[in-house]
């Protein structure tokens, strides 16, 4: 039976999602309790995409086939018992065999957060303290370049080799509230670094340190790539995956 989780995790003491040797990673430790749940059996399981060192999940999600028959709410308490503390299985579903929970997803949304006001070390890993001003109107203003399909290869990394750079992006915001800026994208897929890179680049355009077409400048001319600062990881988060 192939099923279909949704899940959280705080990524601030993993390796990134994808499973390393020797290194904690997301996808190691589900693996590690679907073993266990499955009849002590090695079992693969195939998330939506990987997110990198230190970046969230609030809505990432993920496949793996069973051997075992479970109903989905012990499945559900099954893994949140063997899992560790930092990632929490919120849904369980059947899905069909041909199912694949990264071909499938159509759309996904991520969300990036930065404090504007005073340093705050409970917030550290989860807000990327920036601590300065920025101008949400000159930001907001350039935000209008990312929507649309666009050829993103300028603002992913250069160890993603890609053989199509092409993405579209079909909303985005960003919004103020007690000195946190919120930045949201939503598209059809997401390169690595890529959102980082986007929102290294509205944060410039916010400090005053480049101009608000600089992202259609980019765009045309791949060589002013170097004008691209990578947003920190922990302020990053996978919010919703849809299918």
């Amino acid at each position: 039976m192939r099923y279909l989780i949704k899940f959280s995790y705080d990524g601030t003491n993993f390796s990134g999602y994808q499973k390393q040797p020797k290194e904690r990673t997301v996808e190691g430790e589900f693996e590690k309790a679907l073993y266990n749940i499955n009849n002590h059996t090695e079992t693969r399981i195939y998330s939506s995409g990987r997110t990198d060192r230190g970046v969230h999940a609030l809505g990432q999600t993920a496949h793996f086939d069973l051997e075992v028959d479970i109903t989905l709410y012990k499945l559900k308490c099954a893994l949140n018992s063997l899992l560790p503390d930092d990632i929490h299985v919120i849904s369980t579903e059947i899905v069909d065999k041909n199912f694949h929970a990264r071909y499938n997803a159509v759309e996904k949304t991520y969300i990036y957060k930065i404090n504007v006001g005073e340093y705050s070390p409970i917030f550290r890993n989860y807000i990327y303290q920036y601590n300065k001003p920025l101008d949400i109107k000159r930001m907001n203003d350039a935000l209008n370049s990312f929507l649309g399909e666009h050829d993103f290869k300028a603002f992913v990394s250069e160890e993603a080799v890609k053989s199509n750079y092409v993405r579209k992006i079909t909303k985005s915001s960003i919004t103020a509230s007690d000195n946190i800026i919120e930045i949201s994208f939503t598209g059809n897929g997401f390169m690595k670094y890529q959102v980082r890179n986007m929102v290294g680049v509205l944060i410039k355009i916010g400090s005053g340190k480049l101009p608000v077409g600089i992202i259609e400048e980019i765009f045309n001319d791949y060589e002013k790539r170097k004008f691209i600062t990578t947003a920190k990881s922990e302020g990053l988060y996978l919010s919703e995956v849809k299918y």
